[in-house]
C-alpha cells in the first residue's frame, strides 16, 4: 500500500462509521489539542489547521506556492480525568514514493490524566515545553506566513518525542510548570546547516538507549508571561561495543545536547510583545565529528524581538475583525562556536528582519503579507565540493516577499 493510500485509509479509519450529533458528544475544538473540554460523559472532539503561501524570491527571481500543511485533530475524553489527543500532519499536500517532498505524520498522540485541577500527566507523543512556538503553532496565533527562524532551526519545532511528562501550576504563586522523560537524539542523523533539527526520532523507531529530561517554568503577571525551559539528553543510541567502536559516548545521557531558553510575552489592548533567546551546546561535538563526518558545532544561539500591534482596535476600531501589523527581528548562529574538527560556515550566521500585516475577518480564518530581509555570511569555500559551473553568484542579502492564509477549527 503506498503512502497516499496509506493516509486516506488512516484518515477514514479515525472518521464514525455513521453520522454522530452533537448531541451525541462530538464537537469541534477549535485551536490546538490544549484546547479540551472536561465533561464527565464521553466525548470525541474533531478540529484542525493548516496554511498555505506564496512565496517570491526577489533576489533570485524565482517563486513557489505551497500547501505547507494540514493537520487534523481527533481527540477523545473517556472521563474527567483520562483523554486521548492526536494531531495527524500531511505537509506539502502530497507524498509519493521515490520522490522527496511531502510527509504525513503524528505530530502528537497521547494519553493525559487528570490527577486533580492543577495537575496531570502526559504519556505517548506529546510536545515538550520548549519556548513559544512548540506548544502553539497554529496559523492565526504566530505572524507572518513562515515560523521564525530561530525556533525553527536553533529550537527544532515542532519538537515532539516520546515519553511521559508531569505538569502542575503552584498555588502560592501564579506559575506552571513542566518536567518530562522523553528519548534521546541521534547525532548521526545531524545534519550541517540545520542544527540538531534532523536527530529527532518524532515517534519512529527511537532509540531507548538515550534518554532525555526536559523542564520549564512559567509564571504569569498580569499581562505578562515569563517562561523558562531545558533540555539535557543524550545523542547516542548505540550498544557500548558500536559507540567504543565509534570512540563515542554511550548511556543515558551519554555524549549529550543541552538545551535552554528563555522568553517573555506581553499582551494588552491590541499591543503584543514577544523575546526570546535560546542556545544549544554540544560538548563532544568533536567526537560526533569524527564519527559522522557531520560537521556539529559546540555551540549554537538564536534570539528574536518581536512587536504586533491590532490596528482595528487601537486605530481604526472595526468591531469583531484584526488587523496586525508586527515587526520581527531575529538573529541566530548555527555554528557559533566548532570543535577544532569542524569547518567554519558564514552562512549559518543569520540576521532576519520580517514586517507584515495579518488580516482575520474572523477568530480562525488569517489572510497574511510580509516581507523578509535575510543576510548571512560568506560561503566557505572549503564546504563547496564540485562546484557547478551555471551556479548562481550566493548572495548575503536575500529578500522574500510572503502572501498567504491559514486556518484553525
Amino acid at each position: 500500500m503506498n503512502r497516499a493510500k496509506y493516509f486516506a485509509f488512516l484518515v477514514l479509519s479515525l472518521l464514525p462509521l455513521e453520522p454522530i450529533t452533537l448531541a451525541e458528544g462530538v464537537y469541534c475544538a477549535a485551536g490546538d489539542s490544549t484546547n479540551t473540554k472536561s465533561s464527565a460523559q464521553p466525548t470525541t472532539s474533531i478540529g484542525g489547521y493548516g496554511n498555505a503561501f506564496y512565496q517570491r524570491d526577489v533576489d533570485n527571481k524565482t517563486a513557489m506556492m505551497d500547501l505547507e500543511r494540514v493537520v487534523l485533530f481527533v481527540g477523545h475524553e473517556f472521563s474527567s480525568r483520562t483523554s486521548f489527543f492526536s494531531e495527524l500532519e500531511m505537509e506539502d499536500a502530497k507524498v509519493s514514493g521515490g520522490e522527496d517532498g511531502g510527509e504525513i505524520s503524528f505530530e502528537q498522540a497521547y494519553l493525559q490524566i487528570r490527577i486533580d485541577p492543577t495537575h496531570s500527566i502526559s504519556a505517548g507523543l506529546f510536545l515538550p515545553r520548549i519556548g513559544i512556538l512548540n506548544e502553539n503553532h497554529l496559523p492565526t496565533e504566530f505572524n507572518g506566513n513562515e515560523r521564525n527562524q530561530v525556533e525553527t532551526f536553533i529550537i527544532p519545532s515542532t519538537w515532539r518525542e516520546l515519553g511521559i511528562g508531569f505538569y502542575g501550576s503552584l498555588s502560592s504563586v501564579p506559575a506552571s510548570y513542566s518536567i518530562a522523560l522523553v528519548n534521546g537524539l541521534s547525532s548521526a542523523m545531524f545534519e550541517h546547516g540545520s542544527g540538531i533539527r534532523e536527530g529527532r526520532f518524532e515517534g519512529r523507531n527511537a532509540s531507548a538507549n538515550n534518554l532525555a529530561l526536559t523542564g520549564s517554568m512559567r509564571f504569569f503577571l498580569q499581562n505578562t508571561v515569563i517562561g523558562v525551559s531545558g533540555y539535557y539528553g543524550g545523542s547516542v543510541g548505540l550498544s557500548p561495543r558500536q559507540a567504543d567502536s565509534l570512540q563515542l559516548e554511550s548511556g543515558i545521557f551519554g555524549t549529550p545536547v543541552i538545551v535552554g531558553e528563555s522568553h517573555l510575552e506581553y499582551e494588552s489592548e491590541g499591543f503584543n510583545l514577544k523575546v526570546l533567546g535560546t542556545t544549544v551546546s554540544i560538548p563532544k561535538a568533536s567526537d560526533i565529528n569524527r564519527a559522522y563526518a557531520n560537521n556539529t558545532p559546540l555551540l549554537e544561539y538564536g534570539a528574536y524581538l518581536e512587536i504586533g500591534c491590532d490596528l482595528f482596535q487601537n486605530i481604526y476600531r472595526v468591531a469583531g475583525q484584526q488587523l496586525i501589523a508586527f515587526l520581527r527581528y531575529e538573529t541566530l548562529d548555527m555554528n557559533a562556536e566548532i570543535p577544532s574538527n569542524g569547518i567554519l560556515d558564514g552562512t549559518l550566521k543569520q540576521r532576519h528582519i520580517v514586517c507584515g500585516l495579518n488580516y482575520l475577518p474572523m477568530n480562525n480564518v488569517v489572510v497574511k503579507v510580509d516581507v523578509r530581509f535575510a543576510h548571512t555570511g560568506n560561503q566557505n569555500p572549503a564546504l563547496i565540493l564540485n562546484p557547478s559551473p551555471v551556479a548562481v553568484p550566493y548572495n548575503v542579502d536575500n529578500t522574500f516577499f510572503n502572501l498567504g492564509l491559514g486556518f484553525s477549527f
